[in-house]
């Protein structure tokens, strides 16, 4: 079984590629990392951000304006608001389910859907 040996890059050297970067010298981190035979493909990415001056790293930017930043605050409590209701609604329906399991058992029904089938021809009858 082959053993990959680690190649260590001296600090001087990683300061030179980020500077070549930096300088335009290399288009692209790919263009540095072929011309330098530097085989890990985020290797560079870590040296830019150790030693650059961050130009060369993407960045995201956010500008918001104080509406939409009102906004997202709203939007976000209209979730939990939401959220909230959802699991109230949830908690109703099983203690609806497990109120009508028992009412069944009592009235000696076994199966609970072919009582509610039962009801249901009833109710429609009736219209």
């Amino acid at each position: 079984m082959k053993t990959k040996s680690a190649i260590r890059y001296s600090e001087s050297f990683k300061l030179r590629v980020v500077r070549e970067l930096e300088d335009g010298r290399f288009e692209t981190i790919t263009q540095a990392r072929r011309h330098y035979g530097i085989s890990g493909t985020r290797t560079i990415h870590g040296w830019l951000k150790e030693f650059g001056k961050n130009s060369m790293l993407p960045k995201v930017v956010r500008v918001e304006t104080p509406e939409e930043q009102i906004e997202l605050k709203r939007l976000r409590e209209r979730v939990k608001q939401l959220e909230k209701a959802v699991a109230d609604q949830f908690i109703a329906s099983e203690v609806e389910k497990s109120f009508l399991e028992i009412a069944c058992e009592r009235a000696g029904y076994d199966d609970v859907e072919e009582f509610k089938k039962k009801v249901h021809r009833r109710l429609a009858g009736k219209k």
